[in-house]
């Protein structure tokens, strides 16, 4: 039996940072994840926006992971064939592997990391046992849950899953070549669907490396045929589906392999277990097209590691109304919320062909229009290439990053 305060389960981006965090605090900690080293995953590609990096550098190790990343200090806003704007961006782009095993790095040797599978977990107002695949047994006052997808532990504890949205958008990833010349004329590029129709919100176009990488997003049926015209023919289907992006980006080819990656948005319901508490995609997915699910990581892992387990601690027993504080924060609420009405805002505002949406569209373009003709004049107001005209979501996600960051003094 070992014996520690803080037991993480999984070692991705949820779980490392909040390894890296309580390390740092001086927090008894161990890390239980089944992979040296973290493998090769199509998720997040690219960390962007202001708040978000903020909230990434406010965990005390953005610093130093984000020196391994590919900084693009200019962002193309393009739609149509038109080149809009020309915006500063601050956007760090590492594959998923590289930035956990990134931040893996800064975990202090005080933190024991285990390689094996967590395979049942017993919870109690005292302390929590789990049983791991090598045969050993953990006990801990508290048990973070942040194994993301995986349902098995969550299943076991009797915990339920709420789908909210089943496969609400596609993720594609892949790389592009530029055709018969050297390199692209973009430093990064956002271009924009030209018709509601092709279900396409956005393609996106960011070096990582000396590699130009693309994240293209889609609101279709996982079982839509045209992701296997995709997958057959990928550059012909795309110069289709977006006829003008060419125009920008000039002739491309894509080699190698097309990654894809259906979300379904759903919520977990551990409200009723003492000594656990789940963190990032564990607790709720959120849409990779709004691009939130870094905020809600580092939402989640900063108010848990910096403010609910040093008060926990302090205190004797690790019951369920200990554990109510941390889903009640009104920060981390606020975030959820923000990340759910971002996901349906947006899919709306790219597809939906009602009068109000297709205004939407049309105001979006304008004011892309408008910023980039102000640049040259100094009016530019730098909208994040994700912003939504729907007035009640922008004010939503102003609010929920505003107080964000100014809590964060102590996050995707």
């Amino acid at each position: 039996m070992r014996y520690t305060d803080i037991a993480i389960v999984g070692g991705g981006l949820s779980g490392s940072t909040a390894a890296a965090m309580l390390g740092r605090a001086g927090i008894s900690a161990v890390l239980i994840d089944p992979h040296e080293s973290y493998p090769a995953d199509f998720r997040v590609e690219k960390l962007s926006g202001h708040v978000q990096v903020e909230r990434f550098l406010k965990t005390g190790i953005g610093e130093s992971v984000l020196r391994r990343a590919t900084f693009a200090g200019e962002n193309w806003i393009a739609r149509f064939g038109y080149l809009l704007d020309k915006a500063p961006s601050r956007q760090f782009n590492i594959l998923y592997d590289s930035l956990v095993n990134a931040i893996r790095d800064e975990i202090p040797v005080d933190v024991e990391r285990i390689c094996a599978k967590a395979i049942a977990v017993e919870t109690s107002p005292e302390r929590q046992r789990i049983a791991l695949s090598n045969d050993e047994t953990i006990s801990a006052r508290l048990v973070v849950l942040a194994n993301g997808l995986n349902v098995g532990l969550r299943h076991q504890l009797g915990i339920a899953r709420k789908v909210i949205s089943a496969c609400h958008s596609i993720s594609v990833g892949f790389d592009v070549v530029p055709a018969g010349r050297d390199s692209f004329g973009f430093p990064a590029l956002t271009y924009f669907s030209e018709r509601p129709s092709d279900r396409i919100p956005y393609i996106t176009l960011f070096p990582i490396g000396t590699r130009m990488r693309a994240n293209l997003f889609v609101y279709r049926a996982f079982d839509d045929p045209w992701l296997n015209q995709l997958r057959r023919s990928p550059a012909e289907t795309l110069n289709a589906a977006l006829p003008r992006l060419r125009r920008i980006t000039g002739a491309f080819d894509i080699p190698g392999e097309i990654k894809i990656r259906p979300t379904d948005l759903h919520v977990n319901d551990a409200g009723g277990l003492p000594g656990l508490v789940l963190v990032g995609d564990a607790f709720a997915t959120s849409c990779p097209a709004a691009g939130t699910g870094c905020d809600k990581v580092f939402t989640d892992v900063e108010r848990l590691c910096n403010v609910y387990i040093p008060q926990w601690l302090a205190s004797d027993g690790m019951d369920v109304n200990k554990i109510a504080g941390f889903y009640a924060d009104p920060l981390k609420r606020a975030c959820d919320e923000w990340s759910a009405a971002k996901a349906f805002d947006f899919r709306s505002v790219s597809t939906a062909t009602s009068p109000y949406w297709t205004a939407q569209r049309w105001a979006r373009f304008m004011a892309w229009s408008v910023q980039g003709l102000a640049r040259p004049l100094g009016g530019a107001l730098d909208l994040e290439p994700n912003f939504l005209g729907h007035a009640s979501s922008s004010s939503s996600s102003s609010s929920s990053s505003r107080s964000s960051s100014s809590s964060l003094s102590s996050s995707a």
